[in-house]
């Protein structure tokens, strides 16, 4: 006569299912990447002043917290065992921001700015392409610009285009993360120099003579 099996307590089945979640998420299987430009010890002139860095606009597979590579076929592909340590926006912004204000010694913060007296500009980055290449290469390319606030009458406004690449040893994470924070330094000496193709507009202020007075209200 067959016995019949004695059934699986609940306690043991949690403890089973609670072994084979831990051993599908061992933490130590995920990589996560910081964003970090180098020091370069270059110097250049201060032309920004205060300014305000909005966040850096990227495209949908950079903003991702996957690290994004291109393979042989041109798609783009990324591994969820390779992350970014953080929001790549967030990220990007600050290390900007930051590379900005060390290479030049000009006050540039990430928005909501946070000081009693407001910047003297905005600068605004929008980001085309980020991404490494089959070629071994890292490109970062796109426009900036930074806005006067036009008090004084006589500011200027720029809106010029970058495109840069950071050679790569290998098509790892790692190196990606590298070739990142490399080309923010880049980048970031490149608007603190307010330099690259593009566009200097001056700040239009109204003609006097174009004004008129309304008539009172009654």
């Amino acid at each position: 006569m067959t016995l019949p099996a004695a059934p699986i307590s609940l306690p043991l089945i949690a403890l089973l299912g609670s072994t084979l979640l831990g051993a599908c998420s061992n933490p130590e299987d995920t990589g996560r990447y910081l964003i970090d430009p180098p020091t370069t010890g270059i110097s250049v002139a201060n032309r920004l002043g205060t300014a305000e860095l909005k966040d850096v606009s990227l495209p949908d597979y950079a903003s991702d917290q996957e690290v994004a590579f291109q393979t042989e076929d041109g798609a783009v592909r990324s591994n969820p065992g390779n992350l970014w340590a953080d929001t790549p926006s967030r990220a990007f912004t600050i290390a900007l921001a930051r590379a900005i204000s060390e290479v030049s010694g000009a006050t540039v913060i990430g928005e909501p700015w946070p000081l009693a007296e407001p910047p003297a500009r905005v600068l605004e980055v929008r980001v085309e392409r980020a991404l490494a290449q089959t070629n071994n290469v890292y490109r970062l390319s796109g426009r900036y610009f930074v806005a006067d606030d036009g008090l004084s009458g006589s500011g200027t406004n720029h809106a010029r285009s970058f495109d840069i690449t950071v050679p790569m040893a290998a098509q790892t994470p790692a190196a990606t993360a590298a070739a990142v924070g490399q080309a923010i330094s880049l980048l970031a000496q490149q608007i603190a120099t307010l330099s690259g193709p593009g566009a200097t507009i001056a700040t239009q202020q109204p003609d006097a003579a174009d004004s008129f007075d309304l008539p009172p209200l009654f």
